[in-house]
């Protein structure tokens, strides 16, 4: 993906790092100030989904609860609907869940059954892509809803946890990488 440089370097000065958050040994990725800032929430929301303009997608799954913040102007940009993917217990309607392991325990994701239809072009979208256990879970619900993965997007790649390798690099875009 081909970057204004001044897009990352504006995003590197606002973001911020809060240490054990929100345990002891994370390093935590705030993105408020971003979100904050008008002008460069919409410069960081044209910069993620451009790679996929022209890609007839269809929907734009968020994953819970920054991949809202993201995915919904992304479905917009792309003229694209929106579908949530939230922890278990949170969607008021049928559902269907993909559980996955941590690295102490389990958690899952869910989506309403009939958020994706067969064959539609879906782009997961999150704000960090770290182990990328909750975006492959995610991917594997749309798969199982009968949706077509085109691509992951993330505004941030923590490099050092290879979670792109889960997911197949040549589907996973983000603006910044660490």
């Amino acid at each position: 993906m081909s970057l204004d440089p001044t897009l990352v370097s504006d995003l590197q000065a606002v973001l911020r790092d809060v240490p054990d958050f929100p345990k002891p040994g994370i390093v935590f990725k705030d993105i408020t100030p971003m979100l904050a800032d008008p002008r460069l929430f919409g410069r960081v929301v044209n910069a993620m989904s451009a790679p996929f303009r022209g890609q007839h997608i269809t929907k734009v799954v968020g994953v819970e609860s920054r991949g809202f913040l993201l995915g919904a102007p992304i479905a917009l940009a792309l003229e694209a609907g929106f579908v949530p993917a939230r922890k278990p217990g949170k969607l008021p309607h049928k559902r269907i869940v993909e559980r996955y392991s941590l690295e102490y325990g389990a958690d899952g994701v869910e989506m309403h059954e009939d958020a994706i239809l067969k064959d539609e072009r879906i782009l997961v979208v999150d704000d960090v892509l770290a182990t990328g256990g909750t975006a492959d879970a995610t991917g594997r619900l749309v798969t199982r809803l009968g949706g077509q993965i085109v691509g992951y997007c993330f505004l941030i790649t923590l490099d050092f946890l290879e979670g792109a390798k889960r997911l197949g690099p040549d589907k996973v875009t983000s603006i910044l990488t660490f």
